[in-house]
């Protein structure tokens, strides 16, 4: 696998920014603490955006095995998720410290600080690649094991080396990866792959957008300073809650799908229904906002985005309960 990237510099073009966050922080290469450390290669691996990943992971085993999965699966399984995406989200950072170093939100990685190398960055999230894979192809199966390398790939290269920076669709195509952990709690559990996990992966694939948008509409700023066209940097806030609305009900419709296809029962479809109808409330509420000129504070984007969470969070868990009252 080829990855490449650019030095971080500073706007100036003199001293880099990671250096000066570095002696702020009192560290530079030649005295960076253990302990200190040892957090910036956990940090690497963005550990409270893999804990959405195994959300959406371990409920799919409940509903594949129509029931409790083997437990031990279900650690083995969450293990070389984190190993996956832990990889991914190294070599993510790796190649995205340059603009990393000049946006507000992340100027404090590990990379751009100086806690961490860029070597060790690389060699680290390559390390994370080749021992997830076989984590899972030897411990799991080898269908999951190639699910799992196949959406590392897809995050690393076709969404942070290709789409990132070039169009405004690449949270759209790029938030492929952050479907496939629904493919793997299935294939782990099954060997297989289901029209139900299809509707998964669909239901997360239409999620994406209307999840991340609304938090690149507070932060655009920050995108547009490094030539990041995310759609709110390049369309108004009229335009994006529009996009926002037609994907939220597409990903509402597409959830209701599992009950008429035999999969789920009234429990998983009672919540649906309820959890999706507020998400379309929240995102209407967005629409309106945008559309009548709010601004700022006024706009209340980030509303949407964190009920996005709690929506998936709990649509999932009803995928882990519905076997149970069938």
């Amino acid at each position: 696998m080829c990855v490449t990237a650019v030095e971080s510099r500073s706007p100036g073009g003199g001293t880099s920014h990671a250096a000066r966050v570095a002696g702020e922080l009192g560290t530079t290469p030649v005295h960076r603490p253990f302990g200190a450390r040892a957090k910036g290669f956990v940090a690497l691996t963005k550990p409270r955006i893999i804990e959405l990943l195994l959300i959406t992971t371990v409920p799919v085993m409940f509903l594949a095995a129509q029931g409790v999965p083997d437990l031990r699966l279900v650690l083995v399984t969450c293990v070389g998720g984190y190993l996956s995406a832990g990889g991914a989200n190294a070599l993510n950072m790796y190649i995205d410290r340059d603009i990393d170093a000049l946006m507000t939100r992340t100027a404090q990685r590990p990379l751009v600080t100086g806690m961490v190398s860029p070597r060790e960055g690389l060699v680290f999230g390559l390390s994370l690649a080749v021992v997830s894979t076989l984590w899972f192809g030897l411990l799991v199966n080898w269908l999951s094991a190639w699910l799992a390398l196949g959406a590392l790939l897809f995050y690393v290269v076709v969404y942070t080396m290709i789409l990132k920076r070039r169009t405004s669709q690449n949270i759209v195509w790029g938030g492929i990866a952050g479907c496939m952990p629904v493919f793997i709690g299935w294939s782990s559990v099954t060997d297989s792959l289901s029209w139900a996990a299809v509707v998964l992966f669909l239901v997360m694939f239409f999620w994406t957008p209307p999840h991340y948008w609304p938090l690149s509409m507070r932060v655009k700023d920050d995108y547009a300073r490094v030539g990041v066209p995310m759609l709110p940097v390049l369309a108004s806030n009229r335009v994006v809650a529009r996009q926002i609305v037609l994907y939220s009900w597409v990903m509402v419709l597409v959830s209701l799908l599992l009950t008429p296809l035999g999969y789920t029962g009234w429990f998983y479809t009672s919540v649906a229904l309820v959890t999706g109808g507020l998400w379309l409330w929240e995102a209407h509420g967005l629409h309106h906002r945008a559309k009548d000129g709010a601004v700022g504070a006024k706009l209340k984007e980030m509303r949407l985005f964190h009920w996005s969470i709690t929506y998936v969070s709990l649509l999932f868990v009803a995928v882990a309960v519905d076997p149970f009252l069938r």
